[in-house]
């Protein structure tokens, strides 16, 4: 099952993917505002809720009749992980971190699939990076590596632009890292019971048509269960909450000075995970 955030009949709705056929749920259901993918995540994570009958009250469309928006749109809390490939460290030539580094973004980085992302004035050192997000799905604290991943709904894909050069003028990223429309994210939520391991994926990254990034999920220092772990022990996660899990080596950073080809307006950049599909971006 996918789900997705789109605009449709001139306003928001939720997009389903079941059984081979895209269908727009209602905007109210039982009571239920059902209006975005952060409405859906909330309510499926109560006893009473049934996607089945959910299903049932939804209206099939043809893919194509709308406009992607982000998976999510209000997520309360967007966590990243840093320096989480072994490769990507390297590259980077920093150590192996022995616990994961943690940042976050702000919701005003959320982009949806094929839209344009601007390069900032303040930046001439735009870059890019394929990962993997996971999407909470009910309230959990303090929760153990063996059921972390039980917390997880569902999988999709994230692109953590960067600015570099704002990135490196402090020593916290947070500068460089929440510039507007900098987290594409989508255009689908695949639900976890589709991604059996999540720490086995192939993902890539396209600059142009080149591909720049080209690895798997396997080479994460700290797997999946354990990050959702290690953040649930310090906060409280919540259904709608995204966690970008890092990125693999072939970022414009790892490369020779020379060669650093910095993101610029005109560029498209493509995503794909397997098993989530595909996101585009266009740079303005």
């Amino acid at each position: 099952m996918q789900i997705a955030n789109v605009f449709y009949g001139g306003e928001e709705r939720i997009a389903v993917y079941h059984a081979e056929s895209w269908m727009i749920v209602p905007k109210t259901w039982h009571g239920l505002t059902m209006s975005t993918t952060d409405d859906f995540l909330l309510h499926q994570s109560t006893s009473s809720f049934s996607v089945p009958d959910l299903l049932e009250a939804a209206v099939p469309v043809k893919s194509g009749e709308w406009t992607w928006r982000p998976a999510l749109t209000r997520p309360e809390k967007i966590f990243c992980i840093g320096l989480n490939y072994k490769q990507h460290a390297l590259e980077s030539g920093m150590p192996l971190p022995t616990s994961p580094v943690v940042f976050s973004k702000f919701s005003n980085t959320l982009a949806a699939h094929e839209e344009g992302v601007p390069i900032p004035e303040a930046s001439s050192q735009v870059d890019y990076e394929a990962e993997l997000a996971m999407v909470i799905g009910r309230v959990t604290h303090n929760v153990s590596v063996d059921e972390a991943l039980q917390s997880v709904w569902g999988y999709t894909i994230a692109n953590d632009i960067s600015a570099r050069d704002l990135q490196t003028k402090t020593s916290q990223w947070l500068l460089g890292k929440s510039c507007d429309k900098f987290l594409p994210l989508g255009p689908v939520v695949t639900s976890a019971d589709a991604i059996p391991d999540p720490n086995h994926l192939a993902i890539d990254l396209w600059l142009n048509g080149e591909n720049r990034q080209h690895s798997n999920t396997r080479d994460m220092i700290f797997s999946c269960a354990e990050i959702v772990s290690y953040l649930s022990k310090v906060w409280t996660l919540k259904p709608g909450d995204v966690i970008c899990t890092g990125t693999p080596q072939g970022v414009i950073l790892g490369r020779p000075e020379g060669q650093r080809d910095w993101l610029k307006a005109g560029d498209v950049v493509r995503l794909r995970i397997e098993g989530l599909g595909e996101q585009l971006s266009h740079f303005v």
